[in-house]
């Protein structure tokens, strides 16, 4: 079953934009200057969507970009010329407890 939106992009719709389009019809099932056939439309297009599944997409995504942020910091950390070599060890302790490069 295709999804709305999925023509748009070849890779695919990503989970923010589907979000973006829930926020949107969620707002008309909750305006009470909406008609009941818009209303019903958008809890049509709320289910096409995923419903809250878009929304558990982006706090994965979330998870791993933080993830890299962090490894990221921890490397640099082990760079820093203005890092203790104890503050150095810790950081790279931590990195390689990630499944980061040891160097």
């Amino acid at each position: 079953m295709s999804t709305p939106f999925q023509d748009l992009d070849p890779a695919g719709v990503s989970p923010e934009d589907r979000v973006n389009a829930l926020r949107g019809y969620k707002a008309t099932t909750n305006n009470p200057r909406v008609s009941e056939e818009a209303k019903q439309h958008a809890r049509e297009m709320i289910d096409a969507l995923g419903g809250d599944q878009p929304r558990a997409e982006m706090k994965q995504f979330d998870r791993e970009k933080d993830q890299t942020r962090v490894a990221g910091g921890l490397k640099a950390a082990t760079q820093n010329p203005r890092n203790s070599e104890a503050g150095k060890g810790r950081a790279q302790e931590k990195l390689q407890q990630m499944g980061g490069p040891s160097e």
